[in-house]
């Protein structure tokens, strides 16, 4: 018994095993944050999602990605809306709540493009992999999209449910790229990919998202995804080197051995390399 507290009254089995929750709100409680919320207000109901909001805009305050500022007249404020995805290992199993701040529609953009890879490539990358018997590694770059600049002033309107109470008619101006900003997926694109080539990489010619880079006689080849990298080479060391000189300039989450990706389940043996479609076939069953 906690001291201070009431004690808990009533049969242990029954209904009522605390306080003021029942089992079945318990286990409701434990069901919330697999489900997706449909708005800020279902959000703001689910610890879970709250502390998910709370740690992206944690990030943007950490890594200076915008200034509150008064809005001026004349000045066009994009809307912005909290986005929020459950994240599942290969067995699709939730392993996190994921909230992402981003850009509602709106004209304040400019050339949008980026390359990005294409199911092909990837499986063609897989299968050169499986001929030389090399080994892939996956890694990602978190909040990504940090890291790219952008041209020109964009302004966003406070996040829904976390107006500052003291201006709640100021906007943020962005000092970088943010989730869904059309510019962001070029701006990131481009800040990786001249950080490779400034180190010696090889931009493909056919596929600008496939970088390559040899040293004496041994090479390593990188496919990019967005933010989602695999990569090998015919060196453990070299594949080593390369883990520190991403962790040099980027914040990363290194994930070992490639196993899923893209929708893709993948095994690799001394055999070859096997890949799946497990999980999405029984998405699909879902529906």
């Amino acid at each position: 018994m906690v001291e201070g507290e009431p004690p808990i009254s009533g049969d242990l089995d029954s209904r009522v095993v605390t306080h003021s929750t029942t089992k079945n709100e318990c286990i409701y409680a434990c069901f919330l944050s697999m489900i997706k919320p449909k708005g800020i207000k279902k959000a703001l109901q689910d610890v879970d999602w709250v502390k998910a909001m709370q740690e992206e805009l944690d990030e943007f305050e950490h890594n200076n990605v915008w200034d509150l500022v008064p809005t001026l007249e004349g000045v066009s404020v994009v809307g912005s809306r909290l986005v929020y995805k459950n994240k599942s290992d290969e067995d699709g199993v939730i392993i996190r709540n994921k909230t992402k701040l981003s850009q509602q529609e709106g004209i304040d953009y400019d050339e949008p493009f980026a390359p990005v890879a294409r199911i092909e490539s990837i499986r063609i990358f897989l299968a050169f992999i499986a001929q030389k018997n090399f080994k892939v590694y996956q890694m990602a770059v978190q909040c990504a999209l940090f890291n790219g600049k952008i041209d020109r002033n964009v302004n966003v309107q406070q996040p829904p449910g976390f107006e500052d109470p003291k201006f709640p008619n100021h906007s943020y101006m962005l000092q970088k790229a943010i989730y869904r900003l059309k510019q962001s997926p070029r701006s990131w694109y481009g800040t990786f990919s001249m950080f490779l080539e400034d180190s010696k990489f090889q931009r493909g010619s056919i596929d600008p998202t496939l970088f390559r880079n040899i040293y004496i006689n041994h090479l390593i080849i990188i496919q990019i995804y967005v933010d989602d990298i695999i990569f090998d080479s015919t060196s453990k060391d070299l594949s080593d080197e390369f883990v520190e000189l991403m962790k040099s300039k980027f914040r990363m989450s290194m994930m070992g051995e490639l196993n899923f990706f893209l929708g893709l389940l993948v095994h690799q043996s001394p055999k070859g390399i096997c890949i799946g479609q497990e999980k999405y076939i029984k998405n699909l069953l879902k529906r």
